[in-house]
């Protein structure tokens, strides 16, 4: 991978590797409920293991702004890891100080250990070059596997590389190269689908796309500002009324770029936000006063899937309907299927990221089919953004 080093450039026998993955999972009444970003870094720390390197599991869960919080322990979260990579994973009380250097001194070649919280200590977040130093004490090589952390300069992510050499991990590397094919260097042409609620929550986001994509679709309630900026009524949709001429301004700077903006021909209106509220499709310029917007309609599905069939490389950030609700998922699922389909059949680079962007494909049941699905959440969005992510920089050589 161009600019970054890896596992395959380093000797890791006998070396303390300090990994910092993230292990910040679902937990319900202190179990686990989706161990999948567990299961993302398993690859990096069994490569680690039987090269005979020393595995220190660095990680933070939750918020504990800088004080120990003993609900947000990583302790439970130990046994399974070890069951994810079939290996013991013994489990160090602090991350740093006489607790820590004994849990690292104890490691033989091939052995793992997960140290506490780092976020239990206040020079975590603050990345405190103190606090970084004290954690490196306890490594001899720092191997960055935590994308979704990327965006957050702090200790662990960042503060380690000034003094241990620093490389990507497998995880980190496939998220590098993933987003490298979406928007570094991508086949063309290149679509992006970009949904959620609100424009005033994506700007950046829209802004970077309009000059690096051929075509934007823009869906969710983000869709029905554009419309009422472009004189539609949307009666009462979720609509920003006051981001119309921030509205206009991108379109105006689209069409200067020479990049199309997908929206809406029709579209799926209901009484209430409700599952199976009582609803029709009608076209942009008739929704009804006493109506909401739900959903694309059929016409616009057609639209979106008439661009991912032409296009080579696809983004995709955010629904395009309330997809949560029956029957308002319908537009969401097609496009999913669709795209799905086409990178099955070698046609298309699919990169997806986002919360409710992977349940949504997670929901279609085509997750698994796409190239590449972040499970990085503000990360995945910064890096949309066109930001320089700190935990990535550090990895630059």
């Amino acid at each position: 991978m161009a600019g970054f080093k890896t596992l395959d450039d380093v000797d890791m026998a006998g070396k303390r590797v300090m990994v910092r993955v993230d292990l910040n999972v679902p937990m319900k009444s202190g179990r686990i409920t989706d161990a999948t970003r567990i299961e993302r870094v398993a690859p990096t720390i069994g490569e680690i293991a039987d090269k005979g390197g020393r595995v220190v599991l660095l990680a933070h869960f939750g918020r504990p702004k800088g004080k120990v919080v003993p609900d947000m322990s990583l302790a439970p979260v130990a046994p399974v890891v070890a069951a994810v990579i079939s290996r013991p994973v013994a489990f160090g009380t602090d991350c740093v100080g006489p607790m820590a250097e004994a849990a690292v001194g104890a490691l033989g070649d091939g052995e793992v250990v997960l140290l506490e919280n780092t976020r239990f200590h206040a020079g975590e977040e603050a990345n405190d070059p103190q606090f970084a130093a004290e954690l490196a004490v306890n490594g001899d090589l720092f191997v960055a596997d935590a994308f979704s952390a990327a965006h957050r300069a702090h200790a662990s992510t960042v503060g380690l590389a000034d003094h241990l050499p620093a490389v990507a991990g497998r995880a980190m590397q496939a998220e590098l190269e993933a987003l490298e094919a979406g928007l570094g260097e991508p086949q063309r042409p290149v679509l992006a689908i970009v949904g959620g609620a609100k424009v005033s929550t994506k700007l950046k986001v829209l802004a970077h796309l309009i000059d690096k994509v051929d075509a934007l679709v823009i869906g969710g309630g983000m869709a029905n500002t554009f419309l009422a900026a472009q004189g539609h009524k949307v009666g009462r949709s979720l609509c920003e009324h006051e981001m119309a001429d921030t509205a206009r301004e991108i379109l105006a700077k689209a069409e200067a770029a020479g990049c199309e903006i997908v929206l809406p021909g029709d579209v799926v209106v209901a009484d209430e936000f409700a599952a199976n509220s009582p609803n029709a499709v009608v076209g942009v310029g008739e929704v009804p006063d006493d109506k909401m917007i739900l959903d694309a309609g059929p016409e616009a599905v057609e639209a979106v899937g008439a661009w991912i069939d032409k296009a080579r490389t696809l983004v995709w950030n955010g629904p395009l309907g309330a997809f949560e609700l029956q029957p308002f998922d319908r537009a969401t699922m097609a496009v999913a299927g669709r795209a799905a389909a086409r990178t099955k059949s070698g046609e298309l680079v699919s990169v997806a990221g986002g919360g409710d962007t992977v349940a949504a494909l997670n929901q279609a049941g085509v997750g698994a089919d796409f190239t590449y699905v972040s499970t990085a959440g503000g990360a995945f969005l910064e890096w949309m953004e066109g930001a320089d992510l700190p935990g990535v920089a550090i990895l630059r050589g």
